[in-house]
């Protein structure tokens, strides 16, 4: 795609226009070389969504969860963007679940704006490319991102990561709430939700996890447990409730400000690790081994260690540029 093009794209894009958003997103989706031009451009115009994560382990109505809430907000007038990573089709490399049909009642909302993300076997690009999916909904004019993932592996912990706010899901057949500690789900939440409320247990687990959180530091925030019913509507106001006092409780905390700047380092870390790789990639794929070949031999045939080769091209000037320098 030619600049002129993917800039025209932008632009319709921040007017609004949601099949230049489907497009941009697609390109995000695979990692297109367009990629960094087209999210420095719309840098500039994020900033004002709320990100909420939602996970918890399969079959807790994480989706429901997502449904419900979207609902609410839509009754306040906000405008929703929901990001949900799936798990892939082994055949196609696309989202089984395509866009989350228990979702279907918003597909015609305008003020509404749903894409699955497929995790196609990625773990470290399926953060990145989450975070950009957010970046685009955020220069759309989205008010609240709600980013559902998939289950709670490490590859959900990462994605969480991206959140302002992470709501985390359980049902009482997920076991105690020491099976939560163990899964990290308390260092990562700052909203607990126990769902399918009417069932046996669910008091039980509300009332650990409720006695678990007072023995850690609270760092501020106190962390609700909250029980719903999601498929009946129950209690998800509570939960919406929740969401927003956490969003004021970071626009008035002290440190939320560093955080966002130990962030936005990381966010530079991950896009130069993600660029250097693409272009060291194309490069030898364009050019051959670009005289590596000796070396790229060596460590092919394991006379040679993969650290020792990166170093011997890292203290190489010359070669290293010629492999991450400016593109023609």
């Amino acid at each position: 795609m030619t600049e002129d093009r993917t800039e025209a794209l932008v632009e319709r894009m921040l007017a609004r226009d949601r099949t230049a958003l489907a497009r941009l997103m697609t390109l995000v989706e695979n990692r297109a070389p367009e990629l960094p031009a087209i999210m420095s451009r719309v840098y500039g115009h994020t900033g004002r969504a709320h990100v909420v994560g939602i996970t918890g382990p399969p079959g807790a109505g994480k989706s429901t969860i997502a449904d419900g809430l979207t609902a609410c907000l839509r009754a306040a007038e906000r405008r929703v963007g929901i990001v949900a990573v799936d798990p892939s089709s082994p055949f196609s490399g696309g989202a089984v679940l395509g866009d989350r049909i228990r979702m279907q009642a918003h597909f015609l909302d305008p003020g509404v704006f749903i894409r699955s993300l497929s995790t196609r076997g990625s773990h470290g690009g399926l953060a990145r490319a989450t975070r950009d999916m957010i970046r685009l909904l955020d220069a759309f004019g989205v008010d609240a991102v709600l980013v559902e993932t998939v289950g709670v592996g490490q590859t959900e912990l990462d994605v969480m990561r991206l959140a302002d706010t992470v709501v985390v899901v359980l049902v009482p057949e997920a076991g105690d709430a020491v099976q939560v500690m163990k899964a990290g789900l308390l260092e990562i939440a700052d909203v607990f939700v126990v769902n399918k409320a009417d069932r046996e247990g669910a008091e039980r687990m509300h009332s650990e996890l409720v006695q678990m959180l007072h023995l850690r530091p609270s760092g501020g925030w106190t962390i609700p447990v909250l029980l719903t019913q999601a498929s009946a509507s129950t209690g998800l106001d509570a939960v919406r409730d929740a969401i927003e006092t956490h969003r004021a409780f970071l626009a008035s905390d002290p440190e939320h400000a560093g955080r966002e700047r130990a962030r936005r380092e990381g966010e530079l870390l991950d896009v130069l690790d993600e660029e250097l790789r693409r272009r060291v990639a194309q490069r030898l794929a364009a050019h051959g081994s670009d005289g590596l070949a000796p070396l790229l031999d060596a460590v092919r045939a394991g006379t040679v260690d993969p650290y020792t080769a990166a170093l011997r091209i890292l203290e190489d000037a010359p070669t290293l540029e010629r492999l991450i320098g400016r593109e023609e």
